[in-house]
């Protein structure tokens, strides 16, 4: 078994172009614990490795439980990691298209709640997407945590030209063609495209993103029609073309605001199913105590 540092690394959860993510044990503490781990061939690179580090800080200094916690760094063979909490349940990419349309937009309202705490710590993370998105199945009920922190940029820094980085299905407009800055409101147009691939289990503009569509000329580039199928609440569809238009001005204007909305549509279908479920039982017990009186009238009188 590989070992790093006191840390048994026992099966690999995910890897990037950057770093190797494993589940590992820590014999000391006797626990389960995740393992960021540099790539080799970036080692010596200098800006990766200063980098890798600020990740690790950042997760250290952004003190939540909807953001997944850094314990410890090191470094050896010259390769640096960081150990964080190991969370339970997987990544949203392995709920995208299998969970019910309620439970879709309550994950992605979680999500939106976590990221919302980068937002307030100053923190943009640039790389929303289902599989930087922990699940917390020891929670009930389970909650969503922001992991993978190697894109994030702080809010000050976000207003002129910088890197683009990313992952093109989730990228904003604004991000991706740099065009004279980005704030927060592109991870919303992110957690856009997260609800709607948890709700239907696909891109809404495929794996190239929008900016695909835009540099293509393509015929149309908005947003696909959810499936009448699913049944979401009025106003979700209306929701997502906001959180995804190409104009930032045009969503809502913070994660939170995204959130408490689909969380209120989600509310106002409950009620309606509530309201409208004791309407049908009180008409059918009314019919019954008709029916009652009628059968004992007529045996009274015959």
């Amino acid at each position: 078994m590989q070992k790093l540092g006191r840390y048994l690394l026992e099966d690999r959860l995910g890897a990037g172009s950057f770093a190797t993510v494993w589940k590992a044990y820590d014999p000391e503490l006797d626990t389960d614990v995740a393992v960021k781990v540099l790539a080799d061939n970036w080692a010596s690179n200098a800006d990766v490795r200063q980098r890798f580090l600020a990740e690790a800080r950042l997760l250290r200094r952004i003190s939540s439980p909807r953001v997944v916690r850094v314990h410890d760094v090191g470094v050896q063979d010259d390769r640096p990691y960081f150990v964080m909490d190991y969370v339970r349940g997987g990544t949203l990419a392995e709920k995208t298209g299998h969970c019910r349309p309620a439970e879709a937009l309550r994950l992605a309202a979680e999500a939106g709640y976590a990221v919302q705490v980068l937002h307030d710590a100053g923190v943009i993370h640039r790389d929303i997407k289902p599989s930087n998105l922990l699940l917390d199945t020891g929670r009930t009920p389970a909650a969503v945590l922001v992991a993978d922190l190697g894109s994030a940029k702080q809010l000050a820094d976000a207003s002129g030209l910088t890197v683009t980085t990313g992952t093109p299905a989730y990228m904003a407009p604004e991000q991706a063609f740099q065009t004279g800055g980005f704030d927060g409101r592109a991870d919303v147009y992110a957690l856009g495209v997260v609800a709607f691939e948890l709700l239907t289990g696909r891109k809404p503009f495929g794996s190239g993103g929008r900016t695909v569509l835009v540099t293509q000329q393509a015929s149309t580039t908005s947003l696909p029609t959810l499936p009448r199928e699913l049944g979401v609440p009025d106003g979700i569809e209306t929701l997502l073309r906001a959180a995804l238009s190409v104009e930032p001005d045009e969503r809502p204007q913070t994660a939170q605001a995204f959130a408490d909305a689909l969380l209120s549509r989600e509310g106002e279908e409950r009620a309606s199913v509530r309201s409208s479920g004791p309407t049908r039982l009180m008409v059918w017990l009314a019919a019954v105590v008709v029916f009652l009186m009628t059968t004992v009238l007529t045996w009274l009188f015959r």
